[in-house]
């Protein structure tokens, strides 16, 4: 099935995750998207390896419905490649800091020079027009200058998320803002440059906690797993696992004060509401964990079911693969690659849409696999392209 953006070319100078996944998710609604790496491949491809010849786990996720074209940039004939490319591109993505991008003529000038109408999507660590703006950065630093670090893990130990939810999300973020984009292009005929941060991303994701601060000054320090604002609210010990146990509102605190046996906790003033009780959080804790450490996990989610409980077992990797409803709503594809010894379990586009689904149509690609089909529809003749791959342009 043809994607919401056949005909869209985007052409992906992204590295690891913020850029190449929002080019990812363009591709999954349909766009061509051309991945432009070095010769030797980028560093991004090797990380996680799982396959027998080093490619790692992001990548094969990242890498889906792309195709892969080896190129230095650094020569006047891959400067020639570049420009040929991105004349038949709608996007660019690259998040690379702006000095880089100017000296790898990628910034909005010189490629605006190229295609007037061209969307430069860029993505950086800590945003323009700040001290600190040119400074490299991952997703981790972003987290703890979001305040997030101080507020996960324990008071004396700072904590961050070990999944990359600041990478992932600007790559959310710039896609949704490349869309727009997209549209205001076709509204105006104008393109535009489009810069997603990380730092912005995790300020974005953390507001609440900001807000709350400057309005009320609580100086809140990390409860672990316990929230701070309802409650019970915790993963709590069974005798053969764990589980995750969220009430919020008094309606749900009802009915789990009915399902530990404890109705009168009900009127209890400690727990008036959902501001009480998570500033007394520890004492329902700890009603919440003496109740479920004689009980197994499946007996405590089947009492949080009957009872309309929000609850959830706390899985491993393995177990999240083998869950009967992970599996049933369809989201982990088994994508084949050539060098991996089963498929690889790749998961689908995130949202469901009823019209214009975006899906998997073609793995990650080999290391320069269509760098000649791509160079062939660019104008290049069988000889040309010889000639620049020996010498190692392509």
């Amino acid at each position: 099935m043809a994607g919401v953006l056949e005909g869209i070319r985007v052409v992906d100078f992204g590295r690891y995750i913020a850029g190449p996944f929002c080019a990812t998710l363009l591709g999954d609604l349909g766009a061509d998207v051309i991945r432009v790496e070095r010769v030797d491949g980028g560093e991004d491809r090797f990380v996680t390896p799982v396959t027998d010849d080093g490619v790692g786990a992001m990548f094969l996720q990242v890498g889906r419905n792309k195709r892969s074209l080896t190129l230095n940039l650094l020569k006047p004939e891959g400067r020639e490649v570049v420009e040929r490319l991105v004349r038949t591109a709608d996007i660019v993505v690259a998040n690379l800091p702006p000095q880089t991008l100017q000296g790898m003529g990628l910034d909005y000038e010189s490629l605006k020079a190229i295609k007037p109408d061209i969307i430069l999507t860029t993505a950086n660590a800590f945003g323009s027009g700040g001290p600190i703006s040119s400074k490299v950065g991952f997703d981790g630093l972003a987290q703890s200058m979001s305040g997030n670090l101080h507020v996960s893990g324990h008071p004396d130990e700072p904590m961050r998320a070990s999944v990359a939810y600041v990478d992932f999300g600007t790559a959310a973020f710039s896609a949704f803002a490349t869309m727009a984009a997209l549209r205001h292009r076709d509204l105006t005929g104008e393109g535009q440059v489009i810069e997603g941060a990380l730092l912005k991303t995790a300020l974005t994701i953390s507001n609440a906690h900001l807000l709350e601060q400057d309005a009320l000054h609580l100086d809140r320090v990390a409860s672990a797993n316990r929230s701070q604002t309802a409650g019970p609210s915790d993963v709590y010990a069974t005798t053969d696992g764990w589980v995750m146990c969220m009430v919020i509102g008094s309606y749900q605190f009802e009915r789990w004060c009915e399902m530990v046996g404890r109705p009168e906790l009900f009127h209890d003033e400690r727990f008036k509401d959902d501001i009480a009780r998570g500033d007394n959080g520890e004492a329902l804790s700890a009603i919440m964990s003496a109740w479920s450490s004689t009980r197994t996990s499946a007996e405590v989610l089947d009492a949080m079911e009957v009872a309309k409980v929000p609850g959830g077992p706390v899985y491993s990797p393995q177990q999240a693969l083998d869950d009967e409803h992970i599996n049933a709503i369809g989201i982990l594809a088994d994508v084949e690659y050539p060098t991996l010894a089963k498929p690889a379990k790749v998961v689908d586009f995130p949202v469901s849409m009823s019209a214009s689904p975006g899906h998997i149509r073609r793995r990650a690609p080999l290391l320069g696999e269509h760098t000649e089909e791509v160079l062939t529809e660019l104008g290049y003749s069988a000889d040309e392209i010889a000639a620049l791959r020996d010498a190692r342009i392509v």
